[in-house]
């Protein structure tokens, strides 16, 4: 040892000398590494570590070669890496521990920083957690009210006190069905179909004004309490309308039907869309469930929706879907589960109203549900609207004035408004509730409705050139006077025939039919006469069915024959002279009704046709124009 001292000192220094430097250096140097290692792990630990490590006995020894050897054991990451070192290793292995000292001080800098960022940020976290846990006992405490919240309720509570009384329309509205006036073929057959163990789901046809809702509400009232009926007490009577019914292709709103309303987009309830939850809401059929949905105009739904319904009253439930809803996920509550596992129930009965004809249903809705017609209102039917609804409200109306609501309306809610309208001016006039409701309160009201004659009075005289025809607009059934003048021939052999423009190309078809069966019935050469036919009014009666009054008008014209004004006529006439069936017969016959037409002459044809009515005007089967002449010509 002491020779290669010697070999490496350039100063030539004695060799005892040189070793006690040597020596003395490496001690110190050890010494500062075994007082570090102490802060790190402090003494007790150290102590610890090094009697794990069966290094205790090496760290107090006084050589420092055994010291050095503890100090591999305790730094190295290997202890079994440590030995004893030859006197030249103990340098370099004093270097490597002072390296190794150093990593592990760089390691325990930068965990301390961490370990301090990771302390405030949990406390930052806990002092929210806090302050959350504070603003939620505070909120169950005191609940969700502000000052400005209490106030807008405040508020709410101030307006429901000082409500308007009740409305004159709901006073004067039947609460019964027999208050009902008219329609008993349509109260007691939708009766009949609710009644039943097995209810039925309805369509209710019939022009607007007649009843159709109330009959509807009230039917259902009286069903509840028959022994028969599967409605219970509390049956729902749900009642929409088919024109405001809208909803969205992509399912994201649906009234009708329910919809789903996704955690994103739609919003579904705030607890369900923070844990990405989709939310379904149930819709009309589901309110219905165990009663009956009313739709009000059903002709005018969508025809997509009205599919839908049709699948929903197939399957009696609806069903949702969304690519949001997870059956896996344990937050899903148990109702959300239940809604898109098996659908909501909608079984009810479906009674759609509408002012269209049939034909203008869907078929596949027709097929599914019973029909119903109510009819149009008699002027006496009207009559009676209008005194009922002005006895509920504790007056009389005047005969006279009944007349006149009769002659400008025959719908029963328009009747009922201007009894409510009456009744609010003769209040005015007088500061007093009336007691009667005279012809002059009326007037003024029906002068300012801007309302037209519903019932024109048609002569009752037997007339050259004049023949009763009847049409149908609606659910109204017309009846139209029919006029024909005949003349010589301005141009010789050269005769016109004129018609109205405005009623249409099949009524003109039905001209010149009349042309060819008057030429083969009387023999004459047609050509010789102008002729002109003439509807009184300009209506647009586009169709064959004016083709029997038409033919009887020019006839009477081309003969001079007057004829009967009780007799009113409706057929297609064909070129061999037969009357062929039509359509609109119950129509027609209710408006020469109205009218006080005591016959009505219809082809044999449709006879099938006819209603059952008593107190009606008397109805003739005619097969061809011989036996239409008899009946018509005086």
């Amino acid at each position: 040892m002491a020779e290669k001292l010697d070999e490496t000192n350039p100063k030539g220094q004695s060799a005892p000398r040189r070793r006690r430097m040597s020596l003395t250096t490496l001690t110190r140097r050890v010494d500062a590494l075994q007082e570090i290692v102490m802060q790190i792990y402090g003494p007790e630990r150290l102590i610890l570590r090094a009697g794990k490590l069966q290094a205790l006995k090496l760290l107090r020894s006084q050589n420092v070669k055994e010291r050095v050897l503890a100090l591999q054991k305790l730094i190295l990451e290997d202890p079994a890496l440590a030995h004893v070192p030859e006197d030249k290793e103990i340098p370099p292995i004093l270097d490597q521990l002072q390296n190794e000292l150093a990593d592990l001080l760089a390691r325990r800098s930068l965990e301390d920083d961490l370990e301090k960022r990771i302390a405030e940020r949990m406390q930052e976290r806990h002092e929210e957690y806090v302050r959350d846990i504070r603003n939620q006992i505070l909120k169950e405490d005191s609940g969700p009210e502000t000052p400005e919240t209490l106030k807008k309720l405040a508020k709410l509570a101030k307006l429901d006190e000082g409500g308007l009384a009740q409305s004159a329309l709901e006073i004067m509205r039947p609460e019964t069905l027999e208050q009902v006036v008219g329609q008993e073929p349509a109260k007691w057959g939708l009766l009949a179909k609710l009644a039943s163990p097995y209810p039925q789901h309805v369509l209710l046809y019939g022009p607007p004004g007649v009843g159709k809702t109330t009959v509807a509400r009230l039917v259902l009232g009286v069903a509840r309490d028959l022994p028969q009926s599967p409605f219970k007490e509390d049956a729902p009577f749900v009642e929409t309308d088919g024109t405001t019914l809208r909803w969205d292709p992509r399912e994201v709103t649906n009234p009708l039907l329910g919809s789903v309303h996704d955690p994103i987009y739609q919003g579904a309830r705030r607890d369900l869309a923070e844990s990405g939850i989709p939310e379904p809401k149930t819709g009309l059929v589901t309110e219905s469930h165990g009663g009956v949905l009313f739709i009000d105009e059903i002709g005018e739904m969508d025809p997509i929706l009205q599919n839908k319904l049709l699948k929903v009253l197939e399957d009696k439930r609806v069903n949702f879907d969304s690519p949001y809803y997870d059956p896996q996920d344990a937050n899903v509550p148990q109702y959300v589960h239940k809604l898109f596992k098996e659908g909501a129930p909608a079984d009810f009965v479906l009674i759609g109203a509408t002012t269209r004809s049939p034909e203008d249903i869907s078929p596949a809705l027709r097929s599914r549900c019973a029909e119903i017609f109510f009819e149009p209102l008699t002027p006496i039917e009207v009559s009676q609207i209008a005194e009922g609804a002005a006895s509920r409200l504790g007056v009389t109306l005047d005969p006279a004035a009944t007349t006149l609501v009769t002659r400008y309306t025959l719908e029963g809610r328009k009747a009922v408004s201007l009894v409510a309208d009456a009744y609010s001016v003769a209040y005015l006039d007088k500061g007093i509730p009336p007691t009667v409701i005279g012809m002059d309160v009326m007037q003024r009201v029906v002068s300012r409705s801007r309302l037209s004659l519903v019932n024109f009075p048609v002569s009752r005289t037997a007339t050259v050139g004049r023949a009763l025809g009847l049409a149908v607009a609606g659910y109204q059934g017309l009846v139209l006077e029919i006029e024909a003048a005949v003349f010589p021939a301005a141009d010789r052999g050269h005769g016109k025939w004129r018609f109205n423009q405005t009623a249409g190309n099949m009524a003109k078809d039905s001209v010149f039919n009349a042309e060819v069966v008057l030429r083969r019935l009387t023999g004459r050469d047609l050509s010789q006469y102008d002729v002109h036919v003439n509807v009184v009014g300009g209506g647009n009666i586009d169709g064959p069915s004016a083709g029997a009054a038409i033919f009887v008008a020019v006839y009477s014209a081309l003969t001079g024959t007057p004829v009967r004004a009780d007799r009113a006529m409706t057929g297609e006439l064909s070129l061999s002279g037969r009357l062929k069936p039509v359509g609109g017969i119950p129509e027609k016959i209710f408006g020469a009704r109205q009218l006080g037409i005591p016959w009505v002459l219809i082809p044999e044809d449709n006879h099938a046709d006819v209603p059952p009515v008593t107190d009606g005007p008397q109805i003739r089967l005619i097969s061809s124009v011989d036996g239409l002449l008899t009946e018509v010509l005086e």
